[in-house]
């Protein structure tokens, strides 16, 4: 529909109801697609399986990986045939690998059944396409942004997965129960399967039916649609890795239960679903553009202040070297005085160490937020000894003690989630607007490319983490995207202004 108004009241209320439940069923698909990122971490943190971080990186985004290279050809099947039938076999279909889960043993099982049930991962596409045919180009930011919140199912998944897997192994009492989790999924995908073949109404986009495959695909030539999906590489393949990378995350770094790290963990994942309409609403308003640039722009400073650590560590400060030849003749923690021939004593003050820079109460508390640092001088000579110019005589230390306080680390991932919810509403205002009979292949196409965002960077902050040591470098690999997005941004803005209006960027420079 390119309108910008309902032909219809009719039309008008089947298009309120089909977003409604399109998105209740993108809620439990997303959240059915999300199972891994809790499931894996329990069976690790509890021995049922000992795999490296690695290994688990591949095991939370196999399922990522089915929802996102399918994305594209179910977004063409979605325009030819319209949402319901593919949308609805999709969950039953689903089910089945979902089910499957319950009896894996082994690594590779594990590895096959996250392949089968990750195709409800392709249900963003399929809603995506089937949502957009029913509403006009004025309501195609707020429409989208909407179906989005569905992202939400990500929050319900790390936040009531661990409860539930608790109740279902007694408190770790009978850790077979996690068996049951899957089966409860499974059952959760073919009632809403069924709720929604019994209340929506098909509709296909319009000339579907006579396209060729060809011109299908043809968008796909377009240099923008390949940076729109860049754009959604990170917003939504970064919300989707964090929304299970963060449960291990804060179990290892913080020492958290699997159950806290699954409700922190969802302050980074529910409010970037249910942001996404208030950000769909913003497009509308301000233009997709100018959200970009927040969204990037804040995303770049959320990044950069997590990069940092937690440290303790001991590093050479600044020292202490004689000024003249001599004979050194006393020294205290205080002083050092060295006598010369040519110009007489000479007394060196000390920089001393005059208390402990955190307590052990501290360290416990863990409540401390801003980092601390103490410099202190500890002698390099003795009493007696002979010195010649410029040779150290006191070393200089540096202790510097930083917590990443938990609390803090939270809100910042909270604001980032945010953030990148606004964002991928702000990514598929553009595809109706530059791409308006073509939403399904174009927006399968980036969905593509932002689900492989969701497998990959598990998988790449695995091996980081292997590599470093350092749980903080998943922040890294964000920053450098993150100004990779913005500086491809910029560059395809200003070569528009150049080409479309010279005048106009003649007179900004």
């Amino acid at each position: 529909m390119n309108t910008t108004s309902f032909h219809k009241p009719e039309e008008r209320r089947i298009a309120w109801w089909t977003l409604a439940v399109n998105t209740f069923v993108f809620t439990v698909c997303f959240a059915s697609w999300m199972l891994y990122g809790v499931l894996i971490t329990f069976l690790v943190d509890n021995g049922l399986h000992r795999w490296d971080p690695a290994q688990m990186g591949w095991l939370i985004g196999i399922p990522v990986l089915t929802g996102s290279i399918f994305r594209l050809p179910l977004g063409v099947a979605t325009d030819h045939w319209g949402g319901r039938p593919v949308l609805g076999l999709l969950l039953l279909a689903s089910a089945v690998p979902m089910f499957l889960v319950s009896y894996c043993n082994s690594y590779w099982q594990f590895f096959l059944a996250g392949l089968g049930f990750g195709f409800t991962g392709t249900s963003f596409a399929i809603g995506i396409a089937f949502t957009s045919v029913w509403f006009p180009r004025n309501l195609q930011g707020t429409a989208l942004g909407i179906f989005g919140a569905g992202n939400a199912g990500a929050a319900l998944t790390s936040l009531g997965a661990p409860h539930v897997l608790n109740w279902l192994t007694n408190d770790g009492q009978n850790l077979e129960g996690w068996r049951r989790l899957p089966q409860l999924y499974a059952a959760l995908l073919i009632v809403t399967g069924l709720v929604f073949f019994a209340t929506t109404t098909n509709r296909c986009a319009e000339g579907a039916a006579s396209k060729t495959l060809g011109q299908r695909l043809a968008p796909l030539k377009v240099v923008r649609v390949w940076r729109f999906g860049l754009y959604y590489f990170f917003v939504f393949g970064g919300f989707v890795a964090l929304a299970q990378w963060l449960v291990p995350y804060y179990v290892n770094a913080y020492g958290t239960s699997v159950a806290l790290a699954g409700a922190l963990a969802a302050c980074n994942s529910l409010p970037s679903g249910v942001i996404r309409a208030i950000g769909g609403w913003m497009s509308d308003h301000w233009g997709a553009r100018t959200i970009m640039y927040w969204v990037f722009g804040l995303s770049s400073l959320c990044c950069g202040l997590l990069i940092v650590p937690q440290m303790d560590i001991r590093s050479p400060g600044s020292g202490v070297m004689s000024r003249v030849a001599g004979t050194v003749v006393e020294v205290t923690d205080s002083k050092i005085v060295v006598e010369t021939k040519k110009v007489g004593t000479q007394t060196y003050p000390l920089k001393a160490q005059s208390r402990e820079l955190v307590s052990k109460e501290e360290r416990a508390k863990g409540v401390l937020i801003w980092p601390r640092s103490m410099s202190w001088q500890e002698s390099a000579v003795k009493a007696g000894q002979q010195v010649q110019k410029k040779e150290l005589l006191a070393r200089g230390i540096t202790e510097v003690f930083f917590q990443a306080n938990i609390w803090v680390f939270t809100a910042l991932s909270l604001i980032l989630g945010a953030v990148m919810g606004i964002g991928k509403a702000a990514v598929y205002k553009h595809i109706p607007d530059y791409f308006p009979k073509d939403v399904g292949v174009v927006g399968g196409l980036v969905g593509v490319i932002g689900g492989l965002g969701g497998f990959v960077c598990p998988v790449i902050f695995g091996y980081l983490l292997r590599a470093t040591g350092l749980w903080t470098s998943c922040w890294m690999f964000f920053f450098v995207l993150v100004l990779l997005c913005l500086t491809w941004m910029q560059i395809a803005i200003r070569r528009m202004t150049v080409s479309k209006t010279p005048e106009v960027a003649h007179h900004i420079e």
